[in-house]
């Protein structure tokens, strides 16, 4: 019988320095997915990699030893020991996996509640895994209804109306350290999406000199003449940081773009003028002991939680409306998936009735002399009737058990009662309504 697990990491259980560790660039998540997905025991996965968490859903046989799999990949590639990661990992399974999928995808788990970006995040992270053929009917239906509860939390309610960011956040925490934007000297590292949002942040404020310094200059470029300022690549950092006041970090770089020796020369010819950075990327971009030199504000994405605090009121207002919504739309995935894991029992029973059906007929085929074959007929659909309506009850009580516990317990109880084996009827389940499983159309995976 298959289990739904999640193993994470978030901001809520591990600092920056642990979680930069952990993160995946989407080649290293696709070898991940495939390396997961090879052992017999795990059919299904998916792999969720952002600045704030690391969260994997599986879809296994045997939950125990996927865990176990699972948790020693992810310790061995963070160099971290398989017993202080379980420390900060949890691990819910089941419907309570599946609670925390939708309470991401509704922005309820994020640092900054209700913020639109993990939206995306989650969505990318599913199509990384249908591509890599590493989903199931299970994911694929987990992953649709997370996305479609996120969009409902969005729209029924104003959990997200501020459309406060990390972004926003960040600019807010460079305002505070140095007064008024509007003639201070801007770089912004990076041209992806969080650093488009920054930029956005920054002109609201007022900031038209944004220096973008990126490995992709099409798209540096395109930001500079959205929002004003010049375009320089990584090789002019140095030169930039010059004549930088703030400085907003966030690249997908796997390793430190400035370093504790870049900046120290930087201040020196400086004379050791203020300057503010601002790391929000995961694995950092700027190396942490910058903030130790003389002149030199350092804050990292943990750093953001004290700014965050203070830009909740309308979320925290709006928090029991969305977690009313999510509450709903797992209720209805859990019915679904509920009835999905009975449905290999139910076809084991009757399978195990319509055999003794079979053996009884066959035992009495030489009897029946003076019956004809109409006779031999409805005999036989008499057997057969009275069969189905014997497991009619006990299916029904599968299908309407309220709980896991209450389910798995009847499920143990029927089986052992009728004497089925737990192999019998583990085909490949279809939904409950009847229709084939969920497979997603994008699905590559015999």
């Amino acid at each position: 019988m298959t289990e739904l697990l999640s193993l994470g990491v978030s901001h809520k259980t591990a600092p920056v320095e642990v979680r930069e560790r952990l993160a995946l660039a989407e080649r290293d998540a696709e070898r991940l997915l495939r390396d997961l997905t090879s052992h017999e025991e795990l059919q299904e996965a998916v792999v969720i990699s952002t600045c704030n968490r690391l969260e994997l859903y599986l879809v296994a046989t045997d939950p125990v030893q996927a865990e176990a799999d699972a948790l020693a990949r992810l310790a061995t590639r963070a160099g971290i020991r398989p017993t202080a990661l379980a420390q900060i990992v949890y691990t819910p399974r089941n419907c309570d996996a599946a609670r925390q999928l939708y309470r991401v995808a509704s922005g309820l788990e994020s640092m900054i509640v209700g913020e639109a970006e993990i939206q995306g995040q989650v969505r990318g992270a599913y199509e990384l895994a249908l591509a890599a053929g590493t989903t199931g009917p299970l994911t694929n239906r987990l992953f649709r209804a997370a996305l479609e509860a996120g969009k409902r939390v969005r729209t029924q309610t104003a959990i997200g109306r501020e459309r406060v960011s990390v972004s926003t956040v960040a600019v807010e925490l460079a305002r505070e350290a140095v007064g008024d934007l509007a003639e201070r000297s801007v770089v912004v590292i990076g041209a992806g999406e969080t650093s488009e949002r920054t930029a956005q942040a920054l002109a609201d404020q007022g900031v038209t000199t944004i220096f973008i310094a990126n490995r992709h200059a099409d798209r540096a470029r395109a930001l500079a003449d959205r929002f004003g300022g010049a375009v320089g690549s990584l090789d002019e950092l140095t030169e930039r940081l010059l004549d930088a006041d703030i400085v907003v970090a966030s690249t997908a770089s796997p390793h430190s773009l400035i370093g504790m020796d870049e900046i120290e020369q930087v201040m020196e010819q400086r004379g050791r003028r203020p300057l503010v950075l601002i790391d929000i990327a995961v694995p950092r971009d700027i190396e942490p002991e910058c903030g130790d030199i003389e002149g030199v504000t350092l804050y990292d994405i943990d750093d953001l939680q004290a700014v965050v605090a203070r830009n909740l009121d309308v979320r925290a207002s709006e928090r029991a409306r969305a977690e009313a919504v999510v509450e709903e739309e797992i209720q209805r995935f859990a019915r679904w998936m509920a009835q999905l894991d009975v449905l290999p029992t139910i076809a084991a029973l009757r399978e195990h009735g319509t055999g003794i059906v079979d053996q009884v007929l066959a035992e009495n085929a030489g009897r029946w002399e003076s019956a004809s074959a109409r006779d031999l007929a409805r005999i036989e659909s008499v057997a057969r009737a009275v069969m189905q309506r014997l497991l009619h009850e006990p299916t029904l009580q599968l299908k309407n058990a309220d709980d896991d516990a209450a389910g798995h317990a009847r499920q143990q109880l029927l089986r052992e009662l009728f004497g089925i084996d737990d192999a019998a009827g583990a085909a490949e389940p279809e939904q409950a309504d009847g229709e084939p499983a969920d497979v997603h159309p994008l699905q590559r995976r015999a």
